[in-house]
């Protein structure tokens, strides 16, 4: 007889379940993280190809969505929750785990799965995608963050704000510290209207559609949208707004490039340059950075109704390609040129309106492109100033005397904005122009708190826009 004591018999090894949501999601994050790609690029394919397959429903895709961005936007205050949480520098977890750990925590503090739901399912994606032992960090970080609401953490990780007013709202509302500062540089004011800035940069933006005069009406676009799932735009009379998200590409009107996406924002840079007054002739018209086509489509269509005729250019030629789709069927005639706004292949004094959209560092999109709040740096600010100035001069030398110049920036620093326009006026690095501001405010009807003028600054907060930038200027000689 056998006296030995029987052995329990080994536990069998599990295979960790994949979750398709969430390692979509994750695979997003690792190409936003790994390609510098952008998640509004990089999303849309990965969630096509997962319907195509069957793994995702509605609810999939927006439960994805809401994965990659929460993560993203709330990226700099989890960083420092998790941060918290361990026993090293953040700098030394890898970055698949961080993404891993940020997107369990953005399920814990930022959703409303249950808390035992979230972490099982970031502890499962970890084994998947990290193996089992990264796994079982992962599963001991997360435990330890289900130990206070966002609210708790927030007061814990965050300096406070009579110390560190910066460093607070950088913590509190997930942006850069320079970032905060030069918002509050450009914004001016106390605490409540940086923190509604912050605030609105973190919200989703709403899916705004714009009906090209001539081709589309906003009426057209209602009745494809449904009136349950239509808003009318607040301030551009060619704006319809998404209630309720949804596949704009679906709609007969985009397909065909009579209507497109296009932020408000954008929308009335483009019109109130179309609108400002010029004297004498009025048939020639440039949009001198033109990619990826949005304000030249909006701009063609408005010529069209004029009889005038749109010069499209873009020094990119894939960007000159979305710009040639984007005036597709255009009544009216136009071009499409690859060309460089600094080294023009125009004559000086050819047109009569131009629209000089420049390169930036693209702080007013945030509500979009969230991860560029991570990529960008403030010296970056330093390569791209004397692009802006060199394309606004070469503008302001290629429209006729009495023609009118926009320059246009979807960012509010100032050192892209306002000091731009005010060192090439002054010929600050090269040679004094004639020219004059326009106040471009009349030219905005109906929207409020658009500052002193004369030029105007659009924000995410006052105006559920992009923060666009827009100077007018009419050249005297």
């Amino acid at each position: 007889m056998n006296d030995q004591p029987r052995r329990r018999p080994a536990k069998p090894h599990r295979r960790p379940k994949k979750d398709p949501v969430r390692f979509l999601a994750f695979e997003a994050l690792r190409a936003v993280d790994e390609r510098d790609a952008y998640a509004n690029l990089v999303l849309p394919p990965l969630l096509k190809k997962a319907r195509a397959k069957g793994d995702f429903d509605g609810r999939d895709a927006a439960l994805a969505t809401e994965l990659v961005y929460g993560t993203l936007r709330r990226q700099g205050t989890y960083d420092a929750i998790v941060a918290a949480c361990i026993d090293r520098p953040l700098r030394e977890v890898d970055p698949p785990v961080l993404d891993v750990l940020n997107m369990g925590v953005h399920q814990l503090l930022g959703t409303r799965i249950p808390t035992h739901a979230a972490v099982s399912a970031s502890v499962e994606l970890a084994r998947v995608v990290l193996g089992e032992g990264r796994a079982k960090f992962v599963n001991a970080v997360l435990r330890k963050v289900t130990a206070h609401d966002l609210d708790g953490w927030v007061e814990k990780v965050a300096p406070p704000y009579d110390q560190d007013a910066e460093d607070h709202l950088a913590v509190v509302h997930s942006h850069p510290r320079w970032i905060v500062s030069a918002l509050w540089d450009a914004l001016g004011g106390g605490r409540a209207g940086i923190e509604d800035l912050l605030e609105a940069d973190n919200e989703r933006p709403e899916v705004t559609l714009v009906a090209r005069p001539g081709r589309s009406t906003t009426e057209e676009l209602v009745k494809a949208l449904g009136e349950d799932n239509s808003l009318p735009g607040r301030w551009s009379p060619y704006a319809v707004r998404m209630a309720e998200g949804g596949e704009p590409g679906a709609l007969e009107a985009v397909r065909e490039s009579r209507a497109g996406v296009q932020d408000e924002g954008s929308q009335l840079v483009a019109a109130a340059l179309a609108a400002a007054p010029v004297e004498g002739r009025d048939t020639r018209w440039l949009d001198g950075c033109a990619g990826p086509g949005g304000k030249a489509a909006l701009l063609a269509a408005l010529a069209a109704e004029r009889g005038a005729t749109l010069l499209a250019a873009e020094k990119q030629p894939h960007r000159a390609r979305l710009v040639e789709r984007a005036l597709a069927g255009n009544p009216g005639p136009y071009q499409v040129i690859t060309a460089d706004g600094t080294r023009p292949p125009w004559r000086p004094g050819t047109f009569d309106r131009i629209l000089m959209d420049v390169p930036c560092s693209g702080l007013g999109a945030l509500r979009r492109r969230p991860e560029s709040r991570w990529r960008r740096r403030a010296e970056d600010l330093e390569a791209f100033g004397p692009l802006q100035r060199g394309l606004l001069r070469e503008a302001l030398k290629a429209v006729r005397v009495g023609g009118v110049v926009g320059y246009a920036t979807c960012s509010p620093h100032l050192a892209e904005t306002r000091v731009v326009v005010e060192d090439v006026l002054k010929g600050r690095g090269g040679e004094p122009v004639e020219a004059e501001w326009i106040d471009a405010r009349p030219l905005m009807p109906g929207v409020p708190a658009l500052g002193e003028g004369p030029d105007v600054q659009l924000w995410p907060h006052l105006h559920g826009t992009d923060a666009m930038y827009l100077a007018l200027l009419r050249r005297t000689g």
